[in-house]
């Protein structure tokens, strides 16, 4: 992707366009600075440029007042290279910094070897062009002061497709554009996209986990058939994405009625919608639940888009959107040998640039959890006080969105099926159920956020040849 950055550095002052007969074709040509109005210029020249050369000799790098020198090889500052037919500037201390070459990443661990500190302020660099024979396109970097202990021979190179994408990217986490292909949903919606996948084919193929993950990341809900009737199963299929999350509850735990249950999910009693664990610093990201026994009547499972919701609630009231954002609300899990404490607002926006006002749909996650939920402890109230009345007023407005028969999935889960959802978006909820008549339980694990986008951007690049993080998608180049 070709990506023209606006800069009011000197090197967009050219005084003639580059030659661009491909992407790796560079004419070096007259340079004038920027310079203010009615002030003489002074011209940047290079020597006479060299007879046509092959494509494999042909130069990449762009000489002017920043970086010169670097034409007869003496060191400079700064680097600038054509990419796609403009000349583009690099501080030495970054490229110093992201070397890859085994003195500076253990080739094993994948481990710095040096740290950004160590990288002494009077560094400076020669710089040339080769064609390297896994990179293609490269620069070459002789350094002159050095990182101490490294050598007059070490060398760092970069490929020219790494360099673009290292300015892409900064690009778009400077301008706050973020990639974002998560589904919004409602009954009907999920009712057609809805996917089920086999446990066998699952466990066995990787392309299959990339298609369920892929999945599971833009609706926050995914199914799963012929399920092994074993405890161990929930386990195997947690798995597969990666470590599971252990809690006070366990690695795994079981959803029984029980007499004096410490949670109403251990009960036959109707359980609304909520999310779990909000009063933990880091909720879980996934919740995986395999039914073992499912012969008690009723005891239907329901799920609501929460990001659907506020996006409705956005439309109708950016004012109820922007409380909710904003007002502080406390969970809490109070017990004897137990007390969890935590205080987040209900809608959780990604803190880009472009998204630090709260009227904008950047949601990174939603935090609604009514069983949990402790007294509130800020903005409580008082004469000329109305914050409390203004989030009951949104609160309300939401749950109703939540709530709302077209906005609601509902299953029976079967045995021998699991269903795993994105704790931090899905809500759910149960009916109630006659445990007197028949047994219900269900096999529970969690999983974290790192271990679930870790296993996805691993699939993403193998299959995709890209990943994302922070909303910015990069691209597999070397």
């Amino acid at each position: 992707m070709s990506l023209k950055l606006t800069t009011a550095l000197p090197l967009r002052a050219l005084c003639e366009p580059l030659a661009r007969a491909g992407p790796h074709r560079l004419s070096v040509v007259p340079f004038v600075p920027v310079l203010a109005r009615n002030a003489p210029a002074r011209h940047f020249w290079r020597s006479p440029p060299p007879p046509a050369a092959s494509p494999a000799h042909q130069e990449h790098l762009v000489h002017d007042a920043t970086n010169k020198g670097q034409l007869d090889g003496k060191p400079a500052k700064h680097v600038a290279v054509n990419i796609d037919g403009d000349p583009r500037v690099f501080d030495t201390i970054f490229l110093r910094d992201s070397c890859t070459c085994p003195q500076c990443v253990d080739p094993h661990s994948k481990q710095k070897l040096f740290q950004t500190s160590d990288i002494p302020q009077t560094l400076q660099g020669s710089c040339r062009t080769v064609v390297d024979e896994e990179r293609g396109w490269s620069i070459e970097v002789e350094w002159e002061n050095d990182v101490p202990g490294y050598g007059p021979e070490h060398r760092t190179r970069h490929s020219i497709d790494w360099l673009r994408r290292a300015l892409n990217t900064e690009l778009e986490l400077r301008g706050g554009v973020r990639s974002d292909d998560r589904v919004l949903w409602d009954k009907e919606r999920i009712t057609k996209d809805n996917k089920w996948v086999d446990y066998k084919d699952y466990m066995a193929e990787d392309g299959v986990l990339f298609d369920a993950l892929s999945h599971l990341h833009k609706y926050g809900l995914l199914f799963l058939r012929n399920v092994p009737e074993s405890e161990q199963s929930v386990v195997d299929i947690a798995g597969r994405i990666g470590t599971l999350k252990d809690t006070f509850y366990g690695r795994t735990w079981d959803v029984k009625s029980k007499p004096e249950a410490e949670n109403i999910a251990y009960t036959q009693q109707f359980l609304g919608l909520h999310m779990d664990l909000l009063y933990t610093s880091n909720p879980p990201h996934l919740q995986l639940l395999h039914s073992l026994r499912a012969r008690a009547p009723r005891g239907e499972s329901f799920f609501s888009d929460s990001f659907y919701a506020a996006h409705r609630l956005h439309v109708s009231s950016a004012f109820h959107f922007r409380t909710l954002c904003t007002f502080p609300v406390t969970y809490h899990y109070h017990h004897p040998n137990y007390h969890y404490h935590f205080t987040r607002p209900t809608i959780e926006l990604f803190p880009y640039p472009k998204y630090s006002e709260p009227t904008n749909l950047a949601i990174n996650r939603i935090n609604w959890s009514p069983p949990f939920q402790g007294p509130f402890e800020a903005r409580i109230g008082g004469e000329n006080q109305t914050a409390l009345g203004n989030y009951l007023a949104a609160a309300h407005a939401f749950e109703k969105l939540l709530s709302a028969e077209e906005n609601l999935y509902e299953y029976r889960l079967e045995e021998g099926e699991c269903v795993i959802f994105d704790n931090r978006r899905v809500l759910h909820a149960r009916r109630a159920f006659d445990a007197s008549k028949g047994e219900r339980w269900l096999k529970g694990a969690y999983v974290d956020d790192d271990v679930f986008f870790s296993k996805l951007r691993v699939l993403e690049e193998r299959y995709r040849g890209k990943w994302t993080a922070e909303g910015v998608v990069r691209h597999a180049v070397k």
